[in-house]
């Protein structure tokens, strides 16, 4: 017996959260595609999230972004995981809440860190002081993830598949979300 989605899954979180690992393991599991906003930006820019950010700024980014998220949120359900700025604006989080069911993938400082100190990719961590620069990106942004319709808890030692099976978890007791079928 399959569930079924009624609405897109939007996975919210910091970077290193999982939202990339688990969005797969889900999509799979649920017989869903699996969309990243940033990969689309820059499938459609030509250009990498890095270099969108040091060419055009990134206020030219999360322009980018919020037409994105819109446009997957019109298609049929999904799991979407998306840039982990993007749930910050109101205007994603209406189109979100609209269209989708957001879950926040909730990491601590210690696992964001360990999961993304070696990544060149992040161009918000391009400081003196990543470790220092992602403490305060979490600190500003986990009250706005907190609005998220659900959070679930992330850890050091949960697989990829236990996460997915924590999120399915999630899904199946937010009333109307999953037909079983």
């Amino acid at each position: 017996m399959k569930a079924r989605l009624r609405k897109t899954v939007v996975l919210v979180g910091m970077m290193g959260a999982g939202k990339t690992a688990v969005g797969n393991a889900l999509a799979r599991a649920l017989s869903l595609p699996f969309l990243d906003s940033d990969e689309e930006i820059e499938r459609a820019a030509n250009r990498s999230v890095a270099e969108i950010f040091a060419r055009d700024g990134e206020s030219f980014f999360r322009d980018k972004e919020s037409q994105v998220i819109r446009r997957l949120l019109t298609g049929k359900p999904c799991v979407l995981s998306t840039g982990g700025g993007a749930f910050l604006a109101e205007t994603n989080r209406k189109a979100i809440a609209e269209k989708g069911v957001s879950v926040w993938l909730k990491a601590d400082l210690e696992l964001l860190w360990q999961r993304v100190r070696h990544k060149p990719s992040r161009p918000l961590l391009r400081t003196p002081d990543p470790k220092g620069t992602l403490a305060a990106l979490l600190e500003a942004r986990a009250p706005i993830y907190a609005l998220a319709d659900m959070t679930v808890e992330a850890r050091a030692e949960y697989s990829i598949d236990e996460m997915t099976a924590r999120v399915i978890d999630a899904l199946a007791a937010h009333p109307g979300l999953l037909d079983k079928g």
